[in-house]
């Protein structure tokens, strides 16, 4: 079967010329093959004929491979094919959240020679599916591993120089894209969590003095902006307090969907960061607003600084020995109620009238077991560390003595006796068990229950996901970059990267992991042959159609580009 051109000389000497799809066949009769038209197609000069032809054209490619084409017509050559489905799904729901509209905003007029939407969405497509530095994502990624639409002419510097633009208009950007979610996915913002986490830099030396950024300047941002020096050695949440570190908030909802974030020094305390954060979501103008951390977060400055104008807030209270939540709470008696098959609670109101303290005591039995069971593993372990130490020299200051009171597995529970001997402290013991599974949530909302108190706080492992999300699926770390104002940037990059997967997993129910992994099958091929160069996708597998239907996404077209 072929498309077939017939002409008919009219007799004003003009020639029409027609278009059909034939094939030959034999005749048994007359012992030779002869032409049959299938279908008449209408003649050449006209429009309309020739878009029916690529329509069919379209249809027919939509069934066959890259390798079927190859076979069929040896002119065709296939130069290479990449991955597209990923970054074709990133593409919707980068538009979908406004992204292109509101950078375009920020840009207002003034003239890249560059196109910053288009970098800044390279950088966060190569977060969320092959995480790398910015050399290698120009180098290698974008020039060899996938085609994405007008990123052909990008530079590297074309890459730093939109991280600046975005690290200068990180807030407005942010506050657009809150509002742009919100009222897309209909979120419950009533809750906001909010902790903090280390991230550490690979060298010696911290970072001194406060420097002005004068690449923000060079590309037209508004204003240059002076920065802190981040890199300090501080508490690190990782176990690496030897290098220095920068601390990470963020803020997410009740779904996961990161809100904000913010950046500070390496030696910055946790109870510190709350102030900043409360005041600037306060101008954020949400309606009603529940602040929720753990107890990192409490002081008695945070607390007051959380309640004023009408704020609320639900916090997980430290337990200081000889405290008020050590003594008056925790003590109480009273019976539980049971919220949910490991969740019991159980109410204590300390104080009378306006300055009464609320608490919810809550306890899980089985992560009371298992605590249990450890710290009998952990005394058995001491009982032979002692009897060792008392069979040898008798010596009660030696080095492996100093060591069991220097850790932190045994230390809590040895004491110093007369004689000078290291001996475990029965009251110590007693002190640690009768807090086995149980924690304490305070909050200032009386229009929460005790319920409401305990699973608020307990949907704060939301931000525990997102941390693990943001260092290991989008490797938030290494930081390749040592100025302030791009460890900003990079931060910001990784976090919007965050957004897009957490929008995918909501809608698909299921990882990025596994949305990408079905989408990576969608494959864009380039062939070349006699007419020209053509850019087919290759017919999505069932599995990549269930995500796109998930998604709300329409496949790719069958042909993106030929010519």
């Amino acid at each position: 079967m072929y498309l077939r051109q017939s002409n008919q000389k009219r007799a004003d000497g003009s020639v029409l010329s027609h278009l059909q799809i034939a094939e030959n066949v034999w005749d048994p009769v007359k012992k030779r093959s002869r032409v049959r038209i299938v279908y008449n197609c209408g003649r050449s000069d006209d429009p309309k004929s020739a878009e029916r032809l690529r329509r069919l054209a379209r249809s027919i490619l939509k069934r066959c491979s890259p390798e079927e084409l190859l076979a069929s017509d040896p002119a065709l050559r296939l130069v290479d094919t990449w991955p597209y489905g990923d970054v074709y799904v990133l593409e919707h729901l980068w538009r979908r959240v406004g992204l292109p509209e509101l950078i375009a905003e920020q840009v207002d007029g003034r003239h890249f020679e560059f196109s910053v939407e288009r970098a800044l969405f390279a950088m966060v497509a190569n977060r969320c599916c092959a995480p790398s530095s910015k050399l290698y994502c120009h180098e290698q990624w974008l020039a060899e591993d996938v085609r994405i639409e007008r990123c052909e002419s990008l530079e590297l510097h074309h890459l730093y120089r939109a991280m600046d633009f975005l690290e200068a208009h990180k807030e407005a950007v942010e506050e657009g894209l809150y509002f742009r979610i919100a009222d897309l996915l209909n979120l419950d913002v009533e809750l906001m969590f909010y902790d903090t986490t280390s991230l550490h830099f690979e060298v010696d030396e911290e970072d001194s003095g406060v420097g002005e950024d004068e690449r923000v300047r060079g590309s037209q941002a508004a204003g240059a902006k002076t920065y802190r020096a981040l890199r300090k050695r501080g508490k690190s949440k990782n176990g690496r307090g030897d290098v220095p570190q920068v601390v990470v908030g963020l803020a997410v909802t009740r779904e996961g969907f990161p809100v904000r974030h913010w950046v500070f020094p390496g030696n910055t305390v946790d109870v510190t960061t709350v102030a900043k954060v409360k005041e600037e979501l306060k101008g954020w103008r949400l309606n009603r607003c529940v602040f929720v951390g753990d107890a990192g977060m409490v002081s008695s400055d945070n607390l007051h600084a959380l309640a004023r104008g009408g704020g609320r807030y639900i916090v997980c209270m430290p337990v200081h020995r000889g405290g008020e939540v050590d003594t008056e709470v925790v003590s109480r008696p009273g019976r539980y109620r049971e919220v949910a098959g490991n969740l019991q609670v159980k109410e204590v109101v300390v104080g009378q009238g306006e300055r009464r303290r609320r608490y919810v005591v809550c306890f899980n039995p089985r992560e009371g077991e298992r605590q249990r069971r450890h710290r009998t593993e952990v005394l058995a372990e001491l009982e032979a560390e002692l009897a060792t130490l008392r069979a040898g020299s008798g010596v009660g200051h030696g080095k492996r003595a100093c060591e069991l009171r220097a850790s932190g597995r045994y230390g809590k529970y040895l004491r110093v006796s007369s004689t000078g001997r290291l001996a475990i402290d029965r009251a110590k013991v007693k002190a640690v068990e009768r807090l086995d599974g149980k924690f304490v949530v305070h909050g200032n909302d009386d229009t929460l229950s005790a319920e409401d108190l305990a699973l608020g706080y307990k949907q704060l492992q939301r931000v525990e996901q997102a941390w693990r999300q943001l260092k290991s699926a989008l490797r938030l770390r290494p930081v390749h970059h040592r100025a302030p104002h791009r460890i900003h940037a990079h931060i910001a990059l990784t976090v919007i990267a965050l957004l897009l997967e957490r929008i995918a997993e909501h809608e698909c129910a299921d990882t990025w992991r596994n949305i990408r992994d079905d989408l990576k099958r969608i494959q864009l091929a380039q062939l070349i042959g006699p007419n020209g160069t053509l850019w087919q996708v290759t017919e999505p597998r069932p599995s990549a159609i269930n995500r796109l239907k998930s998604l709300r996404i329409k496949p790719p077209g069958t042909i993106l580009k030929l010519g």
